[in-house]
């Protein structure tokens, strides 16, 4: 029997741990100021990309057994800055079943007084708040609240062993970056809702059909079909969205961000779908 769920993630694991292992290189190697400072710069933007992948494993769980998920999830914790189920909580528990509601939605984007957030307005504090909310979330779900506390104990005791050993390349190489990962994380969340106030799942997000923007995120571009069928791994997002895409308003598409805007306009993309199933355990 396989290790994964789904051969198609193999590749993607692969590429996580070579970037952790260039992070430990650069963190035990680095004996110059201002090399951690480049690393942080050069790797911002594709550790914000792997915020997706972490995203798609809290869905769907890349391995079929515990340990290497929660061995994977230590990685995307130093990664992402989110750690082992604060992502699961927050967001498949939490914003997956409120974002038609502005009111619940741990990712919302109004403000009390009824009109929308601005972009940073909105990342600071949903960045900031993250944590606490996933946390009130986890009160309701005890089995995975323990998950999520114990692995976050984990992660910070890890954390305190890199400062400990050489806190100036520990804060450079993974602490700031960590909370760089989990601002662009809900940053980019912000482009997928905003505005868009209705009870229908067809009309409550916009897509991005960038080819490029997709293969970096795991197709997140196609997120009407995430939310309406949020089990269904990632490789199969662009078939359910031929399925939804009659139902999707012609507004509710959106142009990708840097650097994949230098490419020019998104182009939409004719599939024909196979079956999709949804995958409802986690371990």
């Amino acid at each position: 029997m396989t290790l994964f769920r789904n051969p198609r993630d193999r590749i993607p694991v692969l590429l996580f741990l070579c970037v952790f292992a260039l992070d430990l290189t650069v963190y035990f190697t680095a004996r110059s100021w201002w090399l951690p400072v480049l690393w942080l710069a050069v790797w911002a933007i594709p550790k914000g990309w792997i915020c997706a992948w972490n995203h798609h494993h809290q869905h769907v769980p890349m391995f079929r057994h515990a340990l290497p998920n929660r061995l994977l999830e230590v990685v995307f914790g130093f990664q992402t800055g989110v750690t082992s189920h604060a992502w699961f909580l927050h967001h498949v528990l939490g914003h997956h079943r409120n974002y038609l509601d502005q009111e619940k939605d741990e990712a919302r984007w109004k403000r009390r007084d009824g009109p929308p957030m601005g972009e940073l307005e909105f990342s600071f504090i949903t960045a900031l708040v993250a944590y606490p909310r996933a946390f009130r979330v986890g009160l309701e779900h005890p089995r995975v609240m323990r998950i999520f506390l114990g692995m976050g104990a984990l992660q910070v005791a890890l954390l305190g062993l890199l400062f400990w050993h050489d806190a100036y390349n520990a804060l450079w190489v993974f602490l700031l970056p960590m909370a760089l990962s989990l601002y662009l994380t809900v940053w980019a969340t912000y482009f997928h809702h905003v505005g868009l106030e209705t009870a229908e799942h067809t009309q409550a997000s916009y897509n991005i059909l960038h080819p490029g923007y997709n293969l970096v995120t795991g197709n997140l571009g196609y997120h009407t079909a995430h939310h309406v069928r949020h089990g269904v791994h990632w490789s199969q997002l662009p078939e359910l969205h031929a399925q939804l895409a009659k139902d999707i308003p012609p507004t509710h598409y959106r142009q990708a961000g840097l650097p994949f805007v230098w490419r020019g306009a998104d182009e939409k993309v004719e599939v024909h779908p196979p079956e999709v199933e949804a995958l409802a355990d986690h371990p």
